[in-house]
C-alpha cells in the first residue's frame, strides 16, 4: 500500500494493477468494526437458537401460557381405572407382545411383526370373536417381506406398506376373509429418498402423516406431510418447532372433522397442534420439557371431541411402555389422567363402541377400556 497524489492506493500482485485503498489507520478501524459486527451477529444467531429453549424456563415458574404456547407443569387430575380394564379373550391365537392394533370397517386387525407365518389376525370388533388370519410373510407374489404401517379406508379397504419390496399393497377386508388365496393390488411404489411411514388414508388423492427422509446409512429425519397416492407427490407441512434438533422422533394423529393434526414427540415433552394446512395452533409443553433423557408420548388418537395420549414422562428408558392416558380438549388444554396400571404397548380407538382397545405388555395381553362416564 502506498500514497499517490494524496490518495491511498494498494498494489494487486495478481493483476499487477493499482486500485484505491484505505489508509492504514482507517483499514485497522474497519477491520476492528467488522470483527465486532461478526461477533455480535454470531451472538444474535446463537441467542435466537437458544431462546426457544429458554422461554419455557422463564415462564415456567409462573405457569405462563399464551394462545399458541401452553405450559402445563401440573397434570394431577388422576383417575385410577385399572378395575375398569376388561381382558379380551383371543382364544388359542398366539400373537407376539409387539402387536399393533387397527380398526378396519367392522373388524379389529392385529398385526404381528414377529410372526414367521401369517402377519395379521382378524377379529370381530364388537364381540372380539376370532375370524381368521391372513397375509403371508415372504418375497413371493401376494406376500409381505417387511411389514410397515397399516392404514384403513372407510369403504373396507386397508393398505399395508412393505418396506422390503418398497411398495404399498391394497386389500379388501371382506375378500381377504372369504378367499384364502386372495391377491392384493399394488397401490403404489415407494420413493426410497422420501417415503410415507405412518399415515391416515383420506382418499386416493390425499393421505396425511409422517414421511421419512433417510440420512446416510443409519439415520433419518421425519416430517409431517400430505401426499397423493396416485401421483406420489409429497407436500411437507410448513411448521416445525424451532427448538427441536435434527434428532427428533415424532408420531402423528389427524382429525379431518376438526381440521387439525397433532405432531407429538417421543423424547421431548411436546405436542404440537396445527391446522391441516400446516398453520400452528399451539405448542403444548409438559412438565418434562426441559428434562433430558425422558420418554414422553408413545401414541396419540382423537376420541370424539377429546385427544387421548399414552404418556410416560419417565427418565428410565428401560420402562418401555406407559401405563396412563392423558386427556386433552381440542385446544390442547389438559383435562385428566387415566391410570390403567398396565404397560400399554399400543392402542386404537373404537369409535362406534366408544372404547379404547389396548395391546399390553402384561399377563393380560389384550384388553379394552370403555370411555363412557370416564371421558366426556
Amino acid at each position: 500500500m502506498g500514497k499517490k497524489d494524496g490518495e491511498y492506493i494498494c498494489f494487486c500482485k495478481r493483476h499487477e494493477t493499482l486500485r484505491p485503498g484505505f489508509p492504514p489507520k482507517a483499514l485497522h478501524l474497519l477491520l476492528f468494526f467488522l470483527n465486532i459486527n461478526n461477533i455480535f451477529s454470531y451472538k444474535i444467531q446463537y441467542m435466537k437458537k437458544i431462546s426457544y429453549l429458554l422461554i419455557p424456563v422463564i415462564f415456567w415458574g409462573c405457569n405462563y401460557s399464551t394462545e399458541t404456547e401452553k405450559y402445563q407443569n401440573k397434570r394431577d387430575n388422576i383417575f385410577h381405572v385399572q378395575e375398569k380394564v376388561k381382558e379380551i379373550n383371543t382364544e388359542d391365537v398366539l400373537i407376539s407382545s409387539l402387536a399393533r392394533l387397527y380398526i378396519v370397517h367392522d373388524y379389529l386387525i392385529i398385526s404381528d411383526h414377529h410372526s414367521t407365518d401369517k402377519l395379521i389376525y382378524i377379529f370381530d370388533r364388537n364381540n372380539f370373536h376370532y375370524i381368521g388370519n391372513a397375509v403371508d410373510r415372504g418375497q413371493g407374489p401376494g406376500e409381505i417381506a417387511n411389514m410397515g404401517h397399516i392404514a384403513a379406508s372407510e369403504d373396507g379397504r386397508f393398505y399395508i406398506t412393505d418396506h422390503g419390496k418398497q411398495k404399498i399393497f391394497s386389500y379388501n377386508i371382506d375378500s381377504v376373509i372369504a378367499n384364502p388365496l386372495y391377491m392384493p393390488d399394488v397401490k403404489m411404489t415407494l420413493n426410497v429418498e422420501l417415503f410415507p411411514d405412518k399415515y391416515q388414508y383420506i382418499n386416493d388423492t390425499l393421505s396425511m402423516g409422517l414421511v421419512i427422509k433417510p440420512i446416510g446409512n443409519s439415520d433419518y429425519k421425519p416430517y409431517v406431510a400430505k401426499w397423493n397416492m396416485n401421483t406420489g407427490h409429497i407436500e411437507l407441512m410448513k411448521y416445525e418447532h424451532p427448538g427441536i434438533d435434527n434428532k427428533k422422533r415424532i408420531g402423528f394423529a389427524m382429525s379431518l372433522e376438526n381440521n387439525i393434526y397433532i405432531e407429538y414427540h417421543y423424547y421431548h415433552d411436546l405436542m404440537t397442534i396445527c391446522s391441516l394446512d400446516g398453520d400452528l395452533k399451539c405448542n403444548i409443553y409438559g412438565p418434562s420439557w426441559n428434562i433430558p433423557k425422558v420418554y414422553n408420548y408413545r401414541k396419540v388418537v382423537f376420541c370424539g371431541n377429546r385427544i387421548l395420549a399414552s404418556y410416560s414422562g419417565e427418565r428410565n428408558f428401560q420402562v418401555r411402555f406407559p401405563t396412563k392416558f392423558l386427556v386433552f380438549n381440542m385446544e390442547g388444554d389438559y383435562i385428566q389422567t387415566l391410570e390403567t396400571g398396565y404397560n400399554i404397548s399400543d392402542f386404537c380407538y373404537d369409535k362406534d363402541n366408544n372404547r379404547i382397545i389396548m395391546s399390553l405388555d402384561a399377563e393380560v395381553q389384550f384388553a379394552y377400556l370403555d370411555l363412557d362416564g370416564l371421558v366426556e
